[in-house]
């Protein structure tokens, strides 16, 4: 390699990665600290003329970032399928090309979704509490408390794009019926063939019941479902003809069952959490597992801290994708760190002949189109 690129890392991505990196040549920076590092220390490092910048969902980039590294900075690589935390248009205007790390993270995503509905409805963690108070004396069917069973009941799935469509291939495991709302999307040909294997499974005696799955208006699988599980990106008004943002509100909320649960772990401002602390509070519906909030870290005066509703939620560190393969596996195919390294390399090394528009991890494509 001609030029030793330079590149600044906001955040340890694995050592593997790292190394990777470094073998080929690279001189990379990584900031040490597990928090964020501040803004101005970033805009420090992009004057300093590096050329790639490895981010997190916990950093801000924008026209601060681009100016500071106007004629040198190539790419900014961001190690997360979502990129909120990137101004599109400022990268843009700058010319600078950003990727992200898509699909690598559908499965993790999509079982700790399940993991969550369980853990909230066979009340796992009241359960464990008790045990642990020593409060547990005595063995009764249903005293102190009882929790709900996941199979055969009939869940939501809000999204089905890649990670909600990956759950449904779990839920249809459990017997589960499902009811499938996307304001965007409707993938009819993956929906029927989960049928045909409901009924493939109902004809061959492993399912006593014969299950079902279909689309339905939104309404509809709120009134219906006694889970609801929440797979749609953050859409602000404005900036696209069906917004996500607060989709879940006091309207909404109300019209779910008052036995049913709700599972977050797409984008926090998708729901309300001042509605969902209400609903939970005045029992609208029976819990609620989030594992992203409306603004991250969680504030330690954030109402969903609330006492009274601790044993209805679950609340999580924003760490659904966070398995050892999915995190840390350097093979593009595998894990976010080496999706996220391939995207820096590739723009770096003017892969796919240097044309942008032909890199597969790149965002902002419309940018570099040949008129």
């Amino acid at each position: 390699m001609e030029k030793k690129f330079r590149i600044f890392a906001t955040c340890d991505i694995g050592s593997d990665a790292v190394d990777l990196l470094r073998a080929r040549g690279y001189d990379v920076e990584v900031y040490p600290q597990p928090e964020a590092p501040p803004k101005k220390l970033i805009v420090e490092k992009v004057t300093s003329g590096i050329d790639g910048l490895i981010t997190t969902l916990r950093d801000p980039i924008d026209a601060e970032i681009f100016e500071a590294g106007k004629n040198t900075l190539k790419v900014v690589a961001q190690d997360a399928v979502g990129f909120d935390n990137i101004n599109r248009a400022d990268a843009n205007r700058y010319k600078i090309p950003f990727t992200h790390t898509p699909d690598v993270l559908t499965e993790a995503t999509a079982e700790f979704a399940f993991f969550m509905m369980g853990v909230l409805a066979r009340k796992m963690w009241p359960a464990e509490q008790l045990l642990r108070d020593n409060r547990w004396g005595y063995w009764h069917p249903y005293l102190p408390f009882l929790g709900d069973e996941v199979t055969g009941k009939t869940i939501a799935v809000i999204g089905t794009g890649r990670i909600g469509l990956a759950l449904i291939k779990k839920c249809a495991g459990f017997d589960m019926n499902i009811l499938c709302y996307d304001p965007a999307y409707e993938n009819h040909n993956y929906i029927n063939a989960i049928q045909e294997e409901m009924s493939l499974r109902h004809g061959r005696g492993i399912s006593r019941e014969k299950n079902w799955i279909k689309y339905v208006p939104f309404e509809d699988s709120l009134r219906h479902a006694d889970f609801v599980s929440i797979h749609v990106p953050l859409l602000r008004p404005g900036e696209s003809p069906t917004p996500t943002y607060h989709l879940f509100n006091e309207r909404t909320l109300r019209m779910m069952k008052p036995t049913a649960f709700l599972i977050n772990d797409s984008r926090g401002p998708v729901v309300d959490e001042v509605a969902l602390v209400k609903a939970l509070r005045e029992n609208w519906i029976a819990g609620a597992a989030l594992d992203v909030y409306e603004k991250e870290p969680l504030p330690p005066d954030s109402p969903l801290r609330d006492p009274a509703i601790v044993d209805r939620c679950r609340l999580y560190p924003h760490f659904a994708s966070a398995a050892r393969i999915t995190r840390l596996s350097t093979d593009p195919n595998k894990g976010m760190a080496g999706r996220c390294i391939q995207g820096l390399i590739d723009v770096l090394e003017s892969n796919y002949g240097g044309d942008i528009t032909k890199m597969p991890y790149v965002v902002n494509k419309e940018v570099f189109a040949k008129s």
